[in-house]
């Protein structure tokens, strides 16, 4: 009995081993084997840093005007009358051409008037100046002689003593003179000649039209000689200089001029402390109002290179490779352009990341990449 009990106790035994061990052998063969990680060693594309002299240019840009601009403004009322040419925006005159002409009849009739009335003052002095300034009459009968109400008056005869010139003053000869010579002066503003030779770029009237004192009637340039205004940052004021050349071209890229700094202005704009630099272009195929882009060279950067901006990390720092390996590295950073910037503070022959890296860090091991030639890429 007690050697049954035994026998039953072991196969107890067994069976529990035999349990626990195929349990086991189970789970393991449920369990996937985990890969040992290897190491991702990135390709980046680099360039050997070759120091050199930089110009540093500065882009500005603004919309071009006559430098020689007359903004036409009647002084006088009047219909107007005529002009030498069709008066519209694009007509050219030549100096001297009447540009408008209101009609004064009206008011040439008062200062033919005023001049009649001074010429009967005079005729009524010419007794009293044979008597008691016989030596004076002959010179003012010859005044009067020559005297014309529908041309220009002449200067009133000089006087040959003070008495003689208190007693023409007395008369209010004197005083009709000017008053006469104020009302020619007002009848000439009735006329607009072209003070140039020009285009007329805007016509505010039509012949026929009313015209009022300060009304605007129109805007006369001369073609040939253009000025650009553009800002400039203020610490690359000092480094202007004019009659220094700039490069212009317009917003396409399609047309490029010559222009030359003519003016700097000497106040800083207290908003966007800029400066306004004024570029002069006497160039065919410019036009009022074209909107031009400015390459102004500010200086030169020794010991320098050029990178795009993509390239800088936290601004100041940049990748170099060193032993197939990424380095931080400390820069000077000295002008921003828009895409690009001007670095100081590495060595020739460095080795420089050209091309942003993702997820790059200090230390990443690296394979440098040879460039593809785009050209010899589209030949094979």
């Amino acid at each position: 009995m007690d050697k049954r009990k035994i026998i039953l106790s072991f196969i107890g035994i067994l069976l529990v081993v035999l349990a626990v061990f195929g349990a086991k052998a189970i789970i393991d063969s449920n369990v996937k084997k985990v890969p040992e990680s290897t190491k991702v060693i990135k390709n980046v594309f680099v360039e050997t840093v070759e120091n050199r002299k930089v110009p540093i240019v500065v882009p500005a840009n603004g919309n071009v005007t006559a430098l020689k601009k007359l903004e036409l403004f009647s002084e006088v009322q009047g219909i107007f009358q005529r002009s030498s040419k069709d008066f519209r925006p694009g007509q050219v005159y030549s100096r001297g051409q009447v540009l408008l002409s209101i009609n004064s009849e009206e008011y040439a009739a008062s200062v033919r008037s005023a001049k009649s009335e001074l010429f009967n003052n005079i005729t009524s002095i010419m007794p009293d100046l044979r008597l008691d300034y016989p030596e004076s009459f002959s010179k003012w009968q010859e005044y009067l002689t020559n005297f014309d109400v529908n041309n220009s008056i002449k200067p009133l005869p000089e006087p040959d003593s003070d008495k003689e010139r208190y007693f023409v003053t007395g008369r209010g000869i004197e005083s009709a003179y000017y008053n006469i010579k104020n009302l020619e002066e007002r009848l000439r503003k009735f006329i607009i000649r072209a003070p140039f030779d020009g285009v007329l770029t805007e016509a505010a009237v039509n012949p026929g039209t009313l015209v009022r004192p300060g009304q605007k009637l129109g805007e006369f340039i001369d073609p040939s000689v253009y000025e650009l205004e553009v800002a400039v940052a203020k610490r690359f004021s000092d480094l202007l200089k004019t009659g220094e050349d700039v490069k212009l071209q317009d917003l396409e890229g399609n047309q490029t001029f010559k222009g030359t700094v003519s003016r700097i202005n000497a106040r800083v704009d207290r908003a966007s402390q800029t400066i306004q630099v004024f570029i002069r272009i006497e160039e065919p195929g410019i036009r009022e109002g074209m909107y031009l882009e400015a390459q102004l060279d500010a200086r030169d950067e020794e010991n320098a290179i050029e990178i795009p901006r993509e390239l800088l990390i936290d601004r100041t720092k940049v990748y170099l490779v060193q032993d197939s390996a990424l380095v931080l590295k400390e820069i000077n950073p000295v002008y921003f352009s828009s895409n690009k910037v001007v670095v100081k503070g590495l060595e020739d022959g460095e080795t420089l990341v050209s091309a942003p890296v993702p997820g790059a860090y200090p230390g990443m091991e690296v394979q440098i990449q040879e460039k593809i030639d785009t050209a010899k890429a589209t030949e094979l």
